[in-house]
């Protein structure tokens, strides 16, 4: 159980398997065959991490930012980090895992469009492919500007180029000016395109998928899956072309670092 100052809660809350508590705990609502595959891994998170990172479609530059932002400025350091939509993932004891379902690394169980933090308690945010999956992603920004001090700082990494994906729900994409204006209240540090080569890779193998499995769900499952494991090594095109000026036309995403004004 990570070491929380309780006063830093606005709400009323339970403890319960070291976890704080402020909603009803329920499992994850999953239908989609592929999701189910994605949720019983998810309970192994060093094993989802790195078939997140190798092989999804997607070049993990999110996590090697957020890693870093955690080596420079938070660790070791007397402040309060948010892992916010954390799922089972971890970065570490340096920040708290927040999330709406029981995962085992999740110390504080909520809904993130209402963070149970009080005003200006938070010095930093971390938050990766989340903002997609919830349906007021307006909420939850407003809630991290709330929670945020003067000064404190927000990583967020949202989909832009990449295929439905439900965890369970798929809700929007944001472009590069729809991520200034979502942010429009923060002093935006740096704002820039993730993975072309990712954005066109995903979409392609979801193309080959749909094309060769003529209707049927489980063949498409099952190529969907074999495209993926063929041709990952393509996206790492985007150690280099993310940085082409033109790249945010067909970026997989957008990461954004911010600061409270």
């Amino acid at each position: 159980m990570k070491k929380i100052n309780p006063e830093i809660f606005k709400d009323q809350y339970k403890v319960k398997d070291g976890k704080y508590i402020f909603i009803p705990v329920q499992e994850e609502v999953v239908t989609d065959f592929l999701d189910k595959i994605k949720y019983k891994i998810k309970k192994f998170n060093k094993i989802y991490s790195a078939l997140i990172e190798i092989i999804s479609p997607v070049y993990p530059q999110p996590f090697f930012d957020a890693k870093r932002i955690i080596r420079n400025e938070i660790r070791g350091k007397e402040v309060v980090a948010l892992n916010l939509g954390s799922g089972n993932s971890d970065f570490g004891e340096d920040l708290l895992n927040v999330d709406l379902l029981p995962y085992q690394n999740v110390d504080v169980i909520c809904d993130i469009e209402n963070i149970p933090f009080k005003d200006n308690s938070v010095d930093y945010i971390i938050n990766i492919a989340v903002l997609e999956h919830v349906p007021n992603p307006q909420k939850v920004i407003a809630e991290i500007h709330r929670v945020l001090k003067p000064g404190g700082k927000i990583y967020c990494f949202i989909p832009f180029m990449q295929p439905f994906h439900a965890s369970p729900y798929d809700f929007q994409r944001f472009t590069f000016e729809g991520m200034k204006h979502q942010f429009k209240d923060f002093e935006i540090l740096n704002l820039k395109p993730v993975g072309p080569t990712s954005g066109m890779l995903w979409v392609v193998q979801e193309w080959f998928a749909l094309v060769f499995s003529f209707g049927i769900k489980p063949l498409h499952t099952f190529l969907y899956l074999l495209f993926m494991i063929l041709t990952f090594p393509i996206k790492f095109l985007d150690v280099i072309l993310q940085y082409y000026p033109m790249s945010k036309n067909m970026a997989s995403g957008f990461s954004i670092y911010a600061q409270k004004k």
